[in-house]
């Protein structure tokens, strides 16, 4: 049975809608969109601006009991590096069920700041010591399972780690719950398909966790697997989020990142390359040709001292991005693309960067480009309120001071830019409400168990 819906102002693909009722199928799916109607013919009233819902295209889950810990001096060249270090001793307490209880919690965190999906770049494996669970997706149970429990859609993303380093550099202690041979890799992908292949709302792709853990034949070889499940799959990989990882990649490739990815691989619209920070002009160029998109996680990136993207060139070649909350030390989409635009501010000393005079609103150009890239980097039918779309969406609070008196580009510059609380009241994932009000039904009880699983793996 299908369910009407009324928003007196709504952001479709053409533009800003007055007084608009969708209909949404029994499968979550819309069915058509009408303007300039009469909210007395809709099922629904909706009682704020209704925007697409975002996509959250990079997340580690488990490392959101993390976040907090590390923020202390005592390495006078702390960098992504020393933090690495104090997050594998962090991994290596997680039991299958802690794993569950932390990806509930931040899922619940996404849900109610306005991601209606997560690409989940999932690496945690195998047991503490290394050795495989009887079931290879054990782990992967774990992050998709608390996906389900709290509805938001998601892309799992196993990842496929074989090394330390470029040249083969054999693993340390602290990656042995990530390590794949080829062929268990493909044992784990054959297991993930068979669960849930069937399933709308779950998405599996792949991962090859950075040219420095897995070879270009390797990625090939694993994308080649991919292409038997779903030749339209996502593919995902780590690129060039320090400079040390560019500096090795050249010293022992004689290429950067970027250029060394595109000479053996075959990057496409299936391909999400996350951190791209730095890349010269040429890989700028190269990777907006490409269809692919550039996965920007500006928190963490901030977080851990990555660097700046050269968004300004990418921007000017149309370039596709999307935006993730990382290793969620914040949960936002608004906070990732307000730092997206304030970094290039402080850069370049100038105001309103990323926009062009064809949108010459900040926020919407942030926004939109956002939902597109995210879209495609989850390989979901999403990211627009448009017929044969899933009904994934944002009801935002009228009742916010941010919003008051804006209308059509103002909602979405005051929401990015001016919203010092959550301006997120109602959130839809498929054509179910998952948020209402602000509140989610297992916030009460995923807060419980999670403060318990902090209690006991900080001991």
């Amino acid at each position: 049975m299908s369910t009407s819906y009324f928003a007196k102002i709504a952001l479709l693909e053409d533009g800003w809608g007055s007084d608009v009722i969708i209909t949404v199928s029994a499968l979550g799916e819309i069915e058509s969109i009408t303007t300039d109607c009469s909210q007395a013919d809709a099922s629904e009233i909706l009682s704020g601006p209704l925007i697409p819902g975002m996509a959250n295209l990079h997340s580690h889950a488990f490392q959101r009991a993390f976040a907090g810990f590390s923020e202390y001096g005592g390495n006078s060249s702390d960098s992504f590096w020393t933090w690495r270090n104090i997050m594998y001793q962090f991994v290596d307490k997680l039991d299958p069920e802690q794993a569950r209880i932390i990806a509930r919690q931040v899922y619940i965190e996404m849900l109610k700041a306005g991601y209606t999906s997560v690409a989940e770049f999932h690496y945690l494996h195998h047991n503490p010591t290394g050795a495989h669970y009887d079931d290879p997706a054990e782990m992967s149970h774990s992050v998709v399972h608390a996906a389900m429990d709290t509805g938001i859609a998601i892309t799992l993303l196993p990842v496929y780690y074989r090394y330390s380093g470029f040249n083969e550099q054999q693993a340390a202690a602290g990656q042995q719950r990530f390590l794949h041979q080829p062929e268990e890799y493909h044992r784990l992908l054959d297991s993930l398909f068979a669960f849930y292949r069937s399933k709308t709302d779950i998405r599996i792709g792949i991962a090859p966790h950075s040219l420095r853990a897995v070879s270009a034949m390797d990625i090939n070889a694993a994308v080649d697997i991919l292409d038997g499940y779903d030749p339209e799959a996502p593919i995902h990989i780590h690129i060039a989020e320090q400079q040390q990882e560019v500096d090795d990649c050249r010293n022992h490739t004689g290429q950067r990142p970027v250029q060394h990815l595109f000479e053996h691989c075959d990057v496409d619209h299936r391909w999400c390359l996350i951190h791209a920070t730095h890349i010269n002009d040429q890989e700028a160029w190269e990777l907006a040709e490409s269809g692919a998109v550039a996965g920007l996680c500006l928190t963490t990136e901030a977080n851990l001292g990555d660097g700046f993207f050269p968004a300004p060139l990418y921007f000017e070649r149309k370039g596709k991005f999307g935006v993730g909350s990382d290793s969620h030390i914040c949960v936002s989409p608004m906070n990732e693309l307000r730092l997206l635009e304030y970094g290039q501010r402080l850069v370049h000393q100038q105001r309103a960067i990323l926009c062009d005079q064809h949108i010459p609103s900040v926020g919407r150009t942030l926004y939109q480009g956002a939902l597109e890239g995210g879209a495609q980097a989850s390989g979901r039918n999403t990211g627009k309120l448009a017929v044969g779309y899933q009904a994934d969406w944002l009801v935002l609070d009228p009742s916010n001071p941010a919003m008051f008196s804006k209308t059509n580009d103002q909602i979405l510059d005051a929401m990015i830019f001016a919203s010092n609380s959550n301006p997120v009241k109602d959130v839809m994932v498929s054509g179910k409400w998952q948020i209402k009000d602000g509140f989610h039904p297992m916030q009460e009880q995923s807060l419980q168990d999670y403060q318990g699983v902090l209690a006991k793996i900080i001991q």
